[in-house]
């Protein structure tokens, strides 16, 4: 039977008389019956007494795990067992997500999103590290902000849900590294400088108060491996349960930075590097976020690009998933080449005062700088990709699960992201969209408290490869700069493409 981070137990008290004149505190923890002892704060003594009172000796005890044993958090008048909520967060340094979740039954009862507040002080983590170096007051302000959001969150979660998410006893979180020292008011400097000696890898559960936050329950995080690999990459570990699997498995999380683990029940090889801000539409003149007024489809139509926009409204820009698919279909139409340089002749292409580029929508363009940073982008992801498997011995053949995490997995064509070189070329039931793992193993944690052993294990068993220290990692790179790369005999299926367009 699972354990979650807090439990309802609802408690029939016979009230003091001369005959059973025992403590209150003694009184509760008889009701309760715990073969271990149940910590009780003298302010909680202070509140039950008047409840019990009120609802004729009968309540419902709201208790807690702190990291080491149960802790009464409150007394609720009468039998609320039915009503017992959770929430569970992907705390990324763009987007924060929250769900409200439902203890006995598991069911997610509602999801918000918000941009991270902490964008006002910087958009990217290396300014938001800097803006904090040597300076407490700082500190305080970008937690204040998370912590503002995670209060918005949860009052949109109320209303939509009917549900009190403040009362809510449990709380657990998943983040990288920096975004969690954020939370805790840590100096997330260490993440970035030599020799990288963080704060924290492995936080002690907290209260939410401690964090300002508008609840009283306890906080767990998820703890990380080292200060670029975080605990959002082990949760996606639980989520997808690749430490218990017999066939090789490749999880790769592309975000600000991209995250890869190579393995299953009998290792798990780590390793995180700079490759995300291009994939994510980040370092693209026209790139935005997969919001509305997003081109996230491209395709050709009787020779020309043609659009799907996000809303259906008019185009503003392009996201992840849209430039995959531009790339693709400039490439399956000769209009750039292995290079990924446009051609003076492909139809689309325009000489504009900021060089070649392609008109993709009616004002938009995406320019041959944008191609070669895409392009440096998914040759390190890839590259990453298949040091590692060198690494082991193994080819990609040998993969029977290829994960993409996140969003920008979930939303990108295969047979695109195959196309430019971003996915191996093989079966495509092998490649799988898990979406946000970090929100699904946070979600686990909440329900399953035996999924923090389950963690300590994994990193345990982790062994962390720096690909900064890998002498010819640039070099190896260079192969994966082409589209899709230099040996094309590598991807069949693209070959087998590009002689159906001629």
């Amino acid at each position: 039977m699972t354990e979650g981070w807090s439990k309802k137990v609802f408690l029939k008290l016979n009230p003091p008389a001369p005959e059973d004149a025992v403590p209150l505190q003694e009184r509760i923890l008889r009701g309760l019956g715990e073969k271990e002892a149940v910590r009780i704060r003298p302010a909680v003594l202070g509140e039950a007494r008047e409840i019990l009172k009120k609802s004729g000796w009968a309540a419902t005890a709201v208790m807690v795990f702190d990291g080491r044993g149960w802790e009464l958090l409150r007394l609720e008048a009468g039998d609320t067992v039915r009503e017992h909520f959770g929430l569970c967060v992907d705390l990324g340094s763009t987007t924060i997500l929250m769900e409200l979740v439902d203890m006995n039954t598991g069911e997610v009862r509602g999801r918000e999103n918000m941009f991270n507040p902490q964008i006002a002080f910087g958009e990217d983590i290396l300014t938001r590290i800097f803006y904090t170096k040597d300076e407490p007051e700082h500190r305080r302000v970008l937690q204040k902000a998370v912590a503002e959001g995670f209060g918005e969150l949860m009052a949109r979660l109320s209303e939509k849900t009917g549900a009190d998410a403040f009362s809510c006893a449990a709380m657990t979180v998943s983040g990288n590294t920096t975004m969690i020292h954020f939370l805790l008011g840590l100096d997330a400097f260490g993440v970035f400088q030599a020799p990288y000696a963080v704060e924290t890898l492995a936080p002690d559960v907290c209260r939410g108060e401690e964090l300002g936050l508008p609840f009283a329950g306890v906080v767990y995080c998820y703890p990380a491996l080292a200060n670029y690999l975080g605990g959002d990459i082990v949760s996606g570990m639980i989520a997808t349960g690749i430490p218990q699997r017999e066939e090789i498995c490749v999880f790769l999380d592309v975000g600000t930075n991209g995250e890869l683990v190579v393995g299953n029940k009998d290792f798990l090889l780590a390793g995180a590097g700079a490759a995300g801000p291009a994939l994510e539409g980040g370092v693209v003149r026209t790139g935005m976020r997969a919001s509305r007024g997003a081109v996230d489809r491209v395709f050709t139509e009787g020779g020309c690009l043609r659009v799907h926009v996000i809303g259906e409204g008019r185009a503003e820009g392009i996201c992840g998933s849209g430039i995959v698919d531009l790339i693709s279909e400039l490439f399956l139409n000769g209009w750039i080449d292995i290079r990924g340089r446009i051609g003076e002749e492909a139809l689309p292409a325009l000489k504009t005062p900021e060089g070649p580029a392609v008109e993709y929508a009616p004002g938009l363009y995406f320019y041959q700088s944008d191609i070669d940073e895409f392009v440096k982008t998914k040759a390190a992801a890839m590259t990453m990709v298949e040091y590692m498997m060198g690494l082991i011995g193994l080819s990609m053949e040998d993969v029977g699960r290829f994960y993409v995490a996140g969003a920008f997995g979930t939303h990108i064509d295969k047979e695109a992201g195959v196309t430019i070189g971003m996915y191996p070329d093989i079966e495509r039931e092998k490649i799988i969209s898990p979406g946000n793992t970090s929100l699904a193993g946070a979600r686990k944690m909440l329900l399953d408290r035996s999924n923090r052993e389950k963690a300590a294990e994994i990193l345990e068993r982790m062994e962390y490869v720096q690909f900064g220290a890998v002498e010819d990692f640039i070099h190896r790179m260079t192969a994966a700069r082409a589209i899709p790369h230099t040996d094309l005999q590598r991807f069949p299926s693209v070959a087998e493409r590009l002689k159906e367009r001629m």
